[in-house]
């Protein structure tokens, strides 16, 4: 069987203090990661957010900064990895997706990461602080019907009984013991803002307007829309995806099983962190998953891909 590869880009949660450690390895990518770092983490030394879970997991950095981290895992892996058959992105993933289908560059990806992280943060409100929570051990179905009267909104669907669910705290506190006497189970994600949900409505229009400024050609590969899990191939319709998915509900599961109705064989999570291989390899056992967090060595990830 010939290798299908698939290249999935994470979102927020799993970044950590050494996600530029194994990118660093290459001297070309350590090198483009000196231009890089500024537009990530303006006016602060990186050593410095790294060190600070508060910095490091604060929206207005952690955007960037997952962008930046991905796309030299990329700048470091492309010349020693096979073509991809497709791109998948997770959150903020979806839009280094298009970085590494060619449609923008890192730099431009970057700056719309913090762009974006900024319009989102504009949604906020001091007095009613919002939160995204992971559910899971609840039907999808069971739970989205109790949301909407409580002005709480399915913001990511993982699986037929888990998903993340966003909203404001005061909310999700009055719900969660609903949730548990259901058979739920609760755990709140370190993330300020109520993400693909409703609450982001404001920051839709201005950031489809930025889209509309940065992208200037189609994607070289097919990527997944979140929204939907169909594959974008026309920079119109990646650019309405990336701006309706800051406001609506993710698919990753349509997502993944995209990757198996498209033959995939092989997917590898460019990182911070493994959480995409695992779901993926949990759902399709039969694609062989890994994330580059797993692995000592650049040489080391292209290794497992020409063993498959």
């Amino acid at each position: 069987m010939s290798l299908r590869l698939a290249i999935l880009c994470p979102g927020q949660g799993g970044q950590h203090a050494g996600m530029f450690d194994l990118p660093r390895t290459d001297p070309a990518t350590a090198a483009a990661l000196q231009q890089w770092l500024p537009e990530a983490a303006p006016g602060m030394p990186l050593e410095q957010v790294l060190a600070d879970d508060a910095l490091l997991f604060s929206n207005r950095l952690a955007q960037p900064l997952i962008v930046a981290a991905t796309a030299a895992a990329w700048s470091a892996l492309q010349p020693l990895l096979p073509a991809p058959a497709l791109v998948a992105g997770y959150s903020i993933g979806e839009l280094t997706a298009y970085h590494v289908a060619g449609a923008i560059s890192a730099p431009q990806a970057i700056r719309l990461a913090a762009s974006r992280a900024q319009l989102m943060d504009a949604c906020l409100q001091a007095a009613a602080p919002q939160v995204l929570c992971a559910v899971s051990g609840l039907a999808v179905r069971t739970l989205n019907a109790m949301l909407a009267p409580r002005n709480l909104y399915l913001a990511i669907e993982t699986d037929a009984d888990s998903c993340i669910v966003g909203g404001l705290a005061r909310d999700m506190d009055l719900a969660a013991s609903e949730i548990e006497r259901l058979g739920g189970k609760i755990r709140l994600l370190p993330v300020t803002v109520a993400s693909h949900t409703p609450l982001m409505d404001g920051a839709v229009e201005p950031f489809l307007q930025q889209l509309r400024q940065r992208f200037s050609t189609d994607p070289q590969m097919p990527v997944l829309s979140g929204l939907s899990g169909q594959a974008v191939v026309k920079k119109e319709q990646a650019v309405s995806v990336l701006s309706r998915q800051l406001a609506q509900t993710i698919r990753w599961s349509d997502c993944m099983d995209a990757c198996a109705e498209q033959g995939i064989t092989a997917a590898l999570e460019l990182g911070p962190g493994a959480a995409l291989s695992r779901m993926l390899q949990a759902r399709h056992p039969q694609i062989a998953c890994r994330s580059i967090s797993e692995f000592r060595s650049l040489r080391g990830v292209a290794g497992w891909l020409q063993r498959l």
